[in-house]
């Protein structure tokens, strides 16, 4: 799992996590007595996630769900994620 460090939290979060044997890519935050280790690389990997979804919503029809059906949504989002590749 991909989060900020608002997520950092043992009970909540992360003990959930291991025992669903999931991997949890939170890094810790400061003011944290026993800093943990995590995915550095992935991390970055998810700022360049949510820098794309943040672009994809600079498009009107796309933040606001212009179209009624879901078909005609997703197509609205795969051309502005087209139209976002190519810029």
């Amino acid at each position: 799992m991909l989060a900020d460090k608002g997520y950092d939290a043992d009970q909540r979060v992360l003990l959930i996590l291991e025992q669903a044997d999931k991997v949890a890519v939170i890094p810790p935050k400061a003011n944290r007595k026993h800093q943990r280790e995590y995915d550095k690389d992935l991390y970055k990997d998810r700022h360049l996630i949510e820098n794309f979804f943040a672009n994809l919503k600079q498009f009107r029809a796309i933040a606001t769900r212009y179209d009624k059906t879901a078909r005609n949504f997703l197509a609205a989002i795969y051309f502005t994620s087209s139209i976002l590749w190519l810029v």
